[in-house]
C-alpha cells in the first residue's frame, strides 16, 4: 500500500469508522452517535468515537459514554476553532489505525474531517443535524463554510426530509446525497421503568407534570413554555425543565417572576433523562428550528403525550391531532390552550400518547437507521476498492 493511503484492503475485517462528535456535552448529535454505534453489527462495522477538544476545560462526555459501552475512543487536543494541528492529528490517526470512513457531525468536524482525509483513501461522510434558527454573524460564516465543505464529501446524509430538501441545491446527486431518518434507541427506553422519587411523589399527589428535555438556548424557546404554563388556570401543575445552556439564568429569572416557587424545577443535565420522561404527563418541545429532535422521539417512544412547535423537524414526528399536537412556534397562548385541553382530557392524552409511541417505534428505530448506514458504508467501501490503484489491491 502506498503511504498516501489510509486503508488496507478490508479482507475479512469490519469497516473501520471514526465518528467525530462534539466535546461540549451529550446533546442530540452525541446521543445520535451513541444510538447508531450501539446498533451497528461489530462484525460489519468497527466503531471509534472521537472529539476535537478545542479548549482545555472541555471534558468530552461522548467519549466517556462510548468507552463505558466498550467502544474505542480518541480525544484530539487542538485549541482554537479551526486548528491546523487538528487536521494533522486526524490524518496521522487515520493512517495509523487504517480508518476507512470518517463520519462527521457539525460544521467544525465537517471542515476539519474533510481536510484531514485529503491525500488518503479514507472516505468522508457527514450527517448534518441542523443549523441555527437565528445564527449570529460568526455562526452564519461557519455554516456557509460547512455547506461549501459538504460539496466535497463522499456522502452527505441529513436526518430529516426537510434538511434533505434544503441540501438538494448543493448538486451532490443521488450518489452522494442520501436520506436516512433519525432513529431512537428503543432498547434504552424499554430498559427504564422506575420513576425518580420526586416525580413519582408529584404524580401521586395528582399534579400534572409538564416536561422539557434539551439545551437551554435561545433557539429552543423555552420561554414560550414558561409563559404558557403561567397562562394556565390555577391548578396542580408542575413544570420540569431538564438540561443546561446559556439561557438558563434568564429562564430562571422568568420562571421566578411568572410561576409559584413550588410550580417548577430546573433540574440541570441528568443522565436519567429517560426515567424523568416516564414521569411526565406531557412533553413539550417549543423550538424554533430542529432537524428531527431526538428528545421528542424519546418522549414519544416512552409513551408520553407530546406537544411541539409546528416546524419541519417536529412535523415529521407529530401528526397534528393524531400522534400529538402542534402549535405555532413562539405562540404561548395556543400552547397554553393545548396544555389545558390535554390536562382536562386524560382520554385524549392517552390516545395521543399511544398513537405517538406506535408511530415512533414503527418508523424511527435506531436499528433500522443502523442497517441503512451499514449499507451505505459498504457501498462506499465497494467504491473505494474500485478507486484503488491495482498495486494497492494486489
Amino acid at each position: 500500500m502506498s503511504s498516501s493511503s489510509s486503508t488496507a484492503p478490508l479482507g475479512n475485517r469490519p469497516i473501520r469508522v471514526l465518528q467525530i462528535g462534539n466535546p461540549t456535552g451529550l446533546y442530540g448529535a452525541e446521543r445520535w452517535i451513541l444510538a447508531l454505534i450501539t446498533h451497528l453489527s461489530p462484525r460489519q462495522v468497527e466503531s471509534w468515537v472521537a472529539v476535537i477538544k478545542d479548549a482545555p476545560e472541555l471534558t468530552a462526555p461522548v467519549c466517556a459514554a462510548a468507552a463505558q459501552c466498550g467502544f474505542r475512543t480518541q480525544i484530539f487536543e487542538s485549541y482554537g476553532k479551526l486548528s491546523r494541528s487538528a487536521i494533522r492529528q486526524l490524518r496521522d490517526f487515520i493512517r495509523a489505525h487504517h480508518i476507512d470512513i470518517v463520519h462527521t457531525h457539525g460544521y467544525k468536524t465537517d471542515i476539519l474531517g474533510r481536510l484531514a482525509v485529503r491525500g488518503t483513501s479514507c472516505k468522508a461522510v457527514s450527517t448534518p443535524h441542523g443549523w441555527g434558527a437565528t445564527p449570529g454573524l460568526r455562526l452564519k460564516l461557519y455554516e456557509a463554510l460547512d455547506r461549501m465543505a459538504l460539496r466535497f464529501f463522499d456522502a452527505v446524509v441529513p436526518l430529516s426530509r426537510a434538511m434533505f430538501d434544503g441540501l438538494s441545491h448543493l448538486g451532490l446527486g443521488k450518489d452522494r446525497l442520501h436520506l436516512i431518518e433519525n432513529g431512537v434507541d428503543l432498547t434504552e427506553i424499554d430498559a427504564t421503568h422506575d420513576l425518580p422519587d420526586d416525580l413519582a411523589a408529584l404524580r401521586a399527589e395528582g399534579a400534572l407534570v409538564i416536561g422539557y428535555v434539551g439545551r437551554l438556548d435561545r433557539g429552543k424557546r423555552v420561554d414560550t413554555l414558561i409563559r404558557a404554563v403561567h397562562a394556565l388556570p390555577a391548578g396542580r401543575t408542575f413544570l420540569c425543565l431538564v438540561g443546561e445552556g446559556p439561557e438558563r439564568p434568564a429562564l430562571e429569572q422568568l420562571a421566578g417572576t411568572l410561576l409559584a416557587p413550588g410550580q417548577y424545577a430546573f433540574m440541570g443535565f441528568r443522565t436519567d433523562r429517560i426515567a424523568l420522561m416516564r414521569g411526565f404527563d406531557l412533553f413539550v418541545l417549543p423550538s424554533m428550528h430542529e432537524g428531527i429532535p431526538r428528545c421528542l422521539m424519546e418522549a414519544m417512544a416512552a409513551g408520553v403525550a407530546a406537544i411541539a412547535s409546528n416546524i419541519p423537524g417536529c412535523r415529521e414526528l407529530v401528526i397534528d391531532q393524531e400522534t400529538g399536537l402542534l402549535f405555532p412556534a413562539g405562540d404561548d397562548l395556543v400552547l397554553a390552550q393545548h396544555l389545558q385541553t390535554l390536562s382536562a382530557n386524560p382520554e385524549l392524552r392517552a390516545r395521543l400518547a399511544q398513537s405517538g409511541q406506535a408511530h415512533i417505534r414503527q418508523h424511527f428505530s435506531a436499528q433500522t437507521m443502523a442497517q441503512r448506514y451499514t449499507a451505505l458504508y459498504e457501498k462506499l467501501m465497494e467504491r473505494a476498492v474500485l478507486d484503488m490503484p491495482a498495486r494497492e489491491v494486489a
